[in-house]
């Protein structure tokens, strides 16, 4: 596996020498590409130094241990400290999703449970606004349909990262999320204090860096405009300022009456749209292709039950990994980042489990 090394310092040291052009910053869109590719590549560099030096310490140790015991004593941490660094470097060789370092847009739409189910959706929202504001990264509210008790029958919401390292993209993190998310408590409807389950969906889709990197022949839309109303079908603009946009080849409906302005409704829109429909470029690839790793972290069935919100027991579980905690108030709160580790150790085990068959 490591004999792939040397190919990935030699790219390293083209792609640092093609940040020097100043051809290159001035596309954006090549600069953005540019830059997380190398660092991408800059931590496979830097982790293979460091296994290397480990190995040539060991070495050293050994060596010196001959003629001095002192140094025998060493050996056994250094020899812990070199495999380490090894599997360090070999899980930074996994393949990664070329999408890892993209944003995202995420939807959360009610489910069974009725007005309970739509009050968890904006609890999600909450949940996922608080982690992303945890990582440093921005949120943006494109579109909701509120409920009457306050709750959301469905949000979408743009999440943009702060970082060009894939490993700290907001993919990286939130691919996982798409599922069923099953909910445990008593609703705040619920007059005899009974636990109900109620479940919210969660669709993630990566987004499009730039507008071109999905081409949308205008004469495959069909966009209506009519008035946004709010709860209950009160209206809340007396102008045409909401949007649907049909796109006809795939039949994706998007509607938009978040904003005012009926420009800004479109824009947010084809924002969704072009997500969409990369989405589902990328699922129709995986499906043909004959060597498509099949992941059970992050399938392609959205009705897929991933999560276990349980309020009177306090507790978060996940379906996948296995993961459990009783601090389901925390995650709640946006403390997140162990159960979505928690998926993305068992990918990469996964992942590393596939590179050996």
């Amino acid at each position: 596996m490591f004999e792939s090394v040397q190919a990935l310092i030699d790219e390293h040291r083209r792609v640092q020498e093609e940040l020097s052009d100043p051809a290159v910053h001035a596309d954006a869109a090549r600069a953005k590409r540019v830059n997380r590719r190398y660092a991408e590549l800059s931590r496979i560099v830097r982790a293979h130094e460091e296994w290397v030096a480990a190995g040539e310490d060991l070495e050293a140790a050994r060596e010196l241990a001959k003629e001095d015991d002192a140094f025998a004593e060493e050996v056994p941490a250094l020899e812990e400290h070199l495999a380490q660094a090894q599997e360090r470097l070999r899980r930074l060789l996994i393949p990664r999703d070329p999408d890892d370092a993209r944003d995202v847009i995420m939807e959360i739409k009610a489910g069974e449970g009725g007005a309970e189910s739509a009050l968890f959706a904006a609890d999600l929202l909450r949940m996922y606004m608080q982690y992303a504001a945890s990582k440093g990264w921005k949120t943006e509210l494109l579109e909701r349909d509120e409920s009457d008790l306050g709750g959301y029958k469905n949000v979408q919401v743009a999440i943009k990262g702060s970082s060009n390292d894939p490993a700290q993209g907001v993919w990286a993190h939130l691919k996982y999320e798409g599922g069923v998310h099953r909910v445990q408590r008593v609703p705040a409807t619920e007059s005899q204090g009974r636990i109900h389950t109620s479940t919210t969906g969660v669709l993630v889709f990566p987004e499009v860096d730039e507008p071109e990197e999905i081409h949308i022949d205008p004469n495959d839309l069909k966009i209506d405009v009519f008035r946004s109303s709010g709860p209950g079908g009160q209206s809340v603009n007396t102008t045409d300022s909401a949007v649907r946009i049909t796109h006809v080849p795939t039949g994706i409906v998007v509607s938009m009456q978040n904003e005012k302005s009926q420009l800004q409704n479109r824009e947010a829109g084809m924002r969704v749209l072009r997500a969409r429909l990369l989405a589902k470029q990328q699922e129709e690839l995986a499906a043909v292709a004959a060597d498509a790793r099949k992941s059970q972290i992050r399938g392609m069935d959205r009705s897929e039950r991933i999560r276990t919100y349980n309020f009177p027991e306090n507790r978060i579980a996940d379906h996948r990994t296995g993961y459990k905690a009783y601090n389901l108030d925390q995650v709640m709160d946006g403390a997140l980042e162990p159960v979505v580790q928690s998926c993305i150790e068992a990918d990469e085990a996964e992942r590393l489990a596939s590179l050996g068959e």
